[in-house]
């Protein structure tokens, strides 16, 4: 099998809703974007990595700091959407998406998404870590997710699945974490179907795939996210730069 160019893709967008400029707020010497941008820079597993962003604020300070952007439209329903319309035509084969408000993102979740792709049947793949608790999991904006013995999702949900009827001892409930890895023809054909009736319920954009009949592969990881979402997010990831 011939070597798979792997790049990874970070989009961008300036207008958050929860945290408007969030990306580029201070988190120590560097904007959250530039941490991001870095950490997967760092783990060396990539051909290019890009910074796919509507703003041209994050543009420019990527650019000045010598790494690699590129503007999009502004209209996009997602940050899938986005990294589709930037990779359209690039000899790639595999593209891993990153959250730009991941700062702290490691190496070793990277490597296990990547090398899913060793095996031509995965078109699709994320990650997931076990909860500590099931008080844990009753977050719903703690995605959950189930699998099967061949390690496929089987369903996504903000509610708590599986549902513990017997309060049975030794359920594993398991967190998805929103990094996923594409190969390009599943993405492209991603952006060609309209959202799915279970995508529109649970608001979970994966849910479109597995409604296609895209099977979704899941690495399991201990990676912690550290996600910036809100202002006491900032301050908590500050917190930790400084240990």
């Amino acid at each position: 099998m011939k070597e798979q160019k792997v790049i990874a893709v970070i989009p961008a967008r300036y207008a958050a809703t929860r945290f408007p400029a969030k990306l580029m707020q201070q988190l120590g010497q560097y904007p959250v974007i530039v941490h991001t941008y870095n950490a997967v820079v760092k783990s060396n597993l990539f051909s290019e990595v890009f910074v796919v962003t509507d703003s041209d604020i994050i543009y420019k300070e990527i650019i000045q700091r010598g790494g690699k952007a590129i503007m999009s439209m502004a209209a996009h329903e997602s940050g899938t959407d986005r990294i589709a319309e930037a990779v359209r035509d690039m000899d790639v084969d595999v593209i891993v998406n990153v959250q730009g408000d991941e700062p702290f993102m490691q190496t070793e979740p990277l490597q296990k998404i990547v090398a899913l792709f060793r095996s031509d049947a995965v078109q699709v793949g994320s990650l997931m870590r076990k909860f500590g608790s099931e008080e844990e999991a009753q977050n719903p904006n703690a995605v959950k997710v189930v699998t099967g013995k061949n390690g496929k999702a089987l369903y996504f949900s903000r509610s708590i699945i599986p549902y513990n009827r017997d309060q049975k001892a030794g359920v594993a409930y398991y967190l998805h974490i929103g990094v996923y890895a594409f190969r390009k023809e599943a993405l492209l054909k991603f952006t060609t179907w309209p959202q799915s009736i279970l995508e529109q319920t649970e608001k979970l954009e994966q849910l479109r795939f597995l409604e296609n009949g895209v099977d979704i592969y899941m690495a399991t990881t201990t990676y912690q996210t550290v996600a910036i979402d809100t202002p006491e997010d900032l301050e908590k990831a500050a917190a930790i730069l400084n240990q």
